[in-house]
């Protein structure tokens, strides 16, 4: 299969909406990473999104819409709770999904056999464009082989999929560089159950208590069912072992360069660098919670072009705020272990 590569403008869109209704695979921009799209109506065509990436089945996947108004234009679920509307009205077009109860047109392999299904209205403008040009919902997990870090260009996602998709629609760089934030409003009560770009301070300032589901921060068991893309499974990883250090910053700099050789390198703040004597991959200043996640998987990426590299020394965030976020995708990159560091 060649895949394009098409551009931002009106017929380039247009292309990849012909696509889309013939059921085919297209990358797509978005504020937060770059997804593979199909129509969400379409089980077959979802099920290409699994072959291409290598995903397991048992993954549910996040519908796009355009507007608020798409859910019932599409008649994508069975009941519209009202805290939906009310986060929807504060934070959409945005990096939140929303999971309800889904009504009976959307098909299994959008929701991995559950009851419920994940929406969320881009803010990107060229996803929203295409959306209405292809006058379809979207399901589209991210862009990549299933288990590695998240594609946040265009180039990332032919990295991972070329001959594998039909097109992929170059929107830019991606403004968030995380996978949205995940709620459940299909229970009695709220839960969150991915941190992004929306962080849980934010909703409850809307809606109120929220729980947050175990996942977020702590490994399933393998035979869990999930509700939310990336619960389960070790995600987000570069080739290289990724080690997750939790200490403060003088027993950081300590331990790497303690173990520092031709085959290790640093995932740190900017003001590490200087102090460190191996390759360093920055995940921005130390106090900027929105370059962490900005520069995250462009980091984790980078790491992989050198294949020298075999251990990755990551800094441990903090798990508040947007930071919960990078946590989140962090310990999954590590394989849910956190080395706690002796202080001096």
């Amino acid at each position: 299969m060649n895949t394009l590569l098409l551009k931002d403008n009106p017929q380039d869109i247009k292309t990849a909406a012909n696509i889309l209704k013939q059921g085919g695979l297209v990358g797509i921009p978005t504020e937060t990473v770059y997804g593979l799209a199909a129509n969400a109506l379409d089980g077959a065509a979802v099920a290409n999104i699994f072959t291409a990436k290598g995903r397991p089945a048992d993954n549910p996947l996040i519908v796009h819409i355009c507007s608020f108004e798409d859910i019932k234009k599409f008649e994508l679920v069975s009941e519209i709770p009202l805290k939906a509307i009310q986060l929807a009205k504060a934070f959409w077009p945005g990096p939140l999904t929303i999971i309800m109860p889904k009504s009976s047109r959307i098909p299994k392999e959008v929701s991995a056999g559950l009851s419920t299904v994940a929406i969320r209205c881009p803010s990107h403008e060229t996803a929203r464009r295409l959306i209405s040009c292809a006058d379809m919902p979207l399901a589209a997990p991210s862009a990549n082989v299933s288990g590695s870090p998240s594609p946040t260009s265009a180039q990332h996602v032919l990295n991972d999929l070329n001959h594998k998709i039909d097109a992929v629609l170059d929107g830019g760089a991606c403004a968030v560089g995380l996978e949205s934030t995940v709620i459940t409003l299909a229970e009695k009560t709220p839960r969150l159950l991915r941190p992004g770009g929306i962080t849980l301070e934010q909703m409850e300032e809307m809606i109120g208590p929220i729980e947050v589901d175990p996942a977020v921060l702590h490994k399933l068991a393998d035979n869990a069912a999930v509700s939310s893309p990336g619960m389960k499974y070790k995600h987000y990883a570069p080739k290289a072992n990724v080690v997750l250090l939790k200490g403060s910053d003088s027993a950081y700099i300590r331990f790497v360069n303690q173990h520092a050789s031709k085959h290790t390198a640093a995932l740190c703040y900017t003001e590490d660098i200087n102090q460190l004597q191996v390759p360093c991959f920055s995940l921005g200043k130390q106090k900027e919670e929105k370059q962490h996640a900005r520069y995250l998987f462009e980091a984790l990426r980078a790491i992989d072009l050198n294949p020298k590299i075999q251990t990755v020394y990551a800094r441990c965030p903090k798990a508040e705020g947007i930071d919960m976020a990078v946590y989140n995708r962090l310990i999954r990159a590590a394989g849910f272990e956190v080395k706690e560091l002796e202080e001096l």
